[in-house]
């Protein structure tokens, strides 16, 4: 309990530092927080995070095939 709250709370506070925008397997793009692993959808056409990936499968779906 007291880890999620942490882990909430330093998505809160954290400056993020994105990544380059990565493809998923699903074709969504999408960047990752290089200090607290938060997801955001990315959009190439107005090159900007649109909305951020909700944690309980948004991960789990960007996997790249290999």
């Amino acid at each position: 309990m007291a880890s999620k709250f942490l882990k909430e709370l330093l998505e809160k506070l954290c400056p993020h530092r994105f990544s380059w925008p990565h493809s998923g397997v699903n074709g969504q793009d999408y960047q990752v927080c290089l200090i607290c692993g938060t997801t955001y959808e990315y959009d190439w056409t107005t090159m900007r995070r649109t909305k951020r990936v909700s944690p309980q499968g948004g991960r789990a779906e960007f996997k790249k095939a290999v």
